[in-house]
């Protein structure tokens, strides 16, 4: 059953628990990013939704790139494609051991399920990094017009997932997107620039995006961009 509401924001617990239940079908997932809240589901097969009291967000002009990521960016020769094998890439995140700092399975058969619902139609991206025909990097998420959240990042290579996000930052700021939802700090997140802002001030922030052109900035079909090597523009440095 398309859950059709979810309890106000307000009501959730301290950790950002706000409901237990539900189903993950098209519907729900885009009534859920609408209303800044995500599935994150607990111990096993629960279906849990958060809405935390602090969101981590990655402001784009914010953005920190290393000295040892501009030095691989000249250097590496993996390609990325867009939308190349979305499902291939949310299962590796699922089976992944190592997820760039991110705890926990939480990426249960249905979960997929539901993901590879919102990217048939339109809803959810995959940046992809290849090492010829293997796919050795890669993080997905939810776009709904300028409005960006991210989900999950694999790698099996040194730094391909960086490079993804790398990436990532780039093409949203060629698309006018101001800030990426990152939901709660990670390491890695912290480490390019991400930082946390209060829940009422994010639900302000994303009523801002959601008002702006809903025009997808992603193609629908699978996009070569190749061998990239970054855009010096965006951000600072470390």
């Amino acid at each position: 059953m398309v859950v059709t509401s979810f309890p106000p924001s307000h009501l959730a617990d301290e950790n950002g628990l706000l409901a237990i239940g539900g189903d993950v079908d098209l519907e729900t997932l885009l009534l859920a990013y609408r209303s800044g809240i995500f599935p994150w589901p607990l111990e096993g097969e629960v279906l849990t939704w958060f809405a935390p009291p602090v969101r981590a967000i990655l402001e784009i002009d914010q953005f920190i790139l290393s000295r040892s990521m501009r030095r691989f960016l000249k250097r590496h020769d993996l390609e990325i494609f867009l939308n190349r094998d979305f499902e291939s890439t949310i299962i590796a995140c699922q089976q992944s051991t190592n997820r760039d700092g991110q705890l926990g399975t939480w990426i249960t058969d249905d979960i997929i399920e539901g993901y590879l619902r919102l990217h048939e139609a339109g809803y959810a991206h995959s940046v992809e990094c290849y090492d010829g025909r293997q796919l050795v990097g890669g993080l997905y998420g939810v776009s709904l017009g300028v409005m960006f959240a991210g989900e999950s990042m694999f790698h099996i290579r040194n730094n391909a997932s960086k490079l993804c996000f790398c990436f990532l930052v780039s093409y949203l700021r060629s698309h006018s997107v101001s800030w990426i939802d990152c939901q709660v700090m990670t390491p890695l997140t912290a480490s390019f620039g991400a930082h946390e802002v209060q829940r009422t001030e994010f639900e302000e922030m994303l009523r801002f995006q959601l008002s702006q052109s809903q025009s997808r900035i992603f193609p629908i079909e699978p996009k070569e961009i190749g061998v990239w090597r970054g855009d010096y523009s965006v951000g600072s440095f470390n």
